[in-house]
């Protein structure tokens, strides 16, 4: 009988693992919305170290965090020790390493702009999508 108990806990185990080697299930979604530069750099270099490691990413910008996604805002100039980079050159690293970046859907009607008001490789997210990834079970959810 403590066999039979042992394999009814274990079996879903074994069936959720043997099902996950198939897929990639390291893919990570940072959503940023402080407007602090320690706060900002730490999301960019975790998330960047995550690709490193063999994962895939996705950067959603909301709130203050999406002044980064503006070509002429200020927001994330402000260098951080180490590396002596500032969250906003971080950000346009990962642009350029493939790592989609969007800002919420609502970042940019809310602030009275459009999308010709974003920098270069940057989109914006909809409902309908951020969910789809969210619901993803292979997806981890990463907040700053």
């Amino acid at each position: 009988m403590k066999r039979f108990l042992i394999a009814l806990v274990f079996i879903p185990f074994l069936v959720g693992t043997a099902g996950a080697a198939e897929h990639n299930d390291r893919h990570l979604l940072t959503v940023i919305t402080d407007d602090a530069p320690q706060t900002q750099a730490m999301a960019m270099i975790l998330t960047r170290q995550w690709v490193k490691d063999g994962g895939s990413a996705r950067i959603l910008l909301c709130d203050a965090a999406g002044g980064m996604a503006v070509t002429d805002s200020d927001e994330g100039i402000e260098s951080v020790q180490p590396p002596d980079m500032s969250p906003r050159q971080m950000l346009g690293g990962l642009i350029e390493a493939g790592i989609r970046v969007d800002v919420c859907a609502i970042y940019l009607p809310t602030g009275g702009m459009d999308r010709s008001d974003l920098r270069e490789g940057i989109g914006v997210a909809t409902p309908p999508d951020i969910g789809e990834v969210m619901a993803d079970p292979t997806t981890r959810l990463f907040t700053f």
